[in-house]
């Protein structure tokens, strides 16, 4: 066997080099596996007349091809080390955080609600939210003063401070 080695395992790695793209750790499993094949079928080899070379080039072959396809039938495998170090958003905070606010928005006058509803959560202007609400200006100002004063208060009942 350590004859087979010394003649075949040279060039036999050549070959499989070039088969695996030059991953040199792959080509040498590859040739590893294909000797200890060959070494399963000593008795095999040693009748068949002519060169074992080409058995060994078969045989290496058909493991590299198996090896692309089982790698090709499941997924690869990726590290999940780098998703460790993402934060991620604890839900659970945010839905505590909107079922609070939103209880202390219960708290408020529908007019201090609706005028906290049109500017804060909709994003409309003083003069837009007026527009929606049927009220001037002047008052959507004075009543978002009022109503975030009040909407502390109600928050800080709840245990929330800022």
């Amino acid at each position: 066997m350590r004859a087979l080695y010394q003649e075949h395992a040279g060039p036999l790695f050549g070959y499989v080099l070039r088969l695996v793209a030059g991953d040199r750790q792959r080509a040498e499993d590859v040739v590893q596996e294909t000797l200890i094949r060959a070494w399963k079928n000593a008795g095999q080899l040693h009748r068949a007349t002519g060169s074992v070379r080409p058995w060994l080039v078969t045989v290496a072959r058909r493991i590299v091809i198996d090896g692309h396809r089982s790698r090709q039938a499941r997924p690869q495998e990726v590290d999940p080390t780098p998703l460790e170090v993402v934060p991620a958003d604890d839900e659970i905070d945010r839905a505590l955080w909107l079922m609070t606010l939103s209880d202390a928005l219960g708290d408020l006058t529908p007019a201090h609600r609706d005028v906290l509803v049109e500017t804060y959560f909709k994003g409309r202007t003083v003069n837009e939210a007026a527009e929606v609400l049927g009220v001037p200006g002047g008052t959507v100002r004075s009543r978002v003063f009022y109503a975030l004063r009040s909407l502390k208060l109600a928050l800080e009942e709840r245990g929330v401070t800022s």
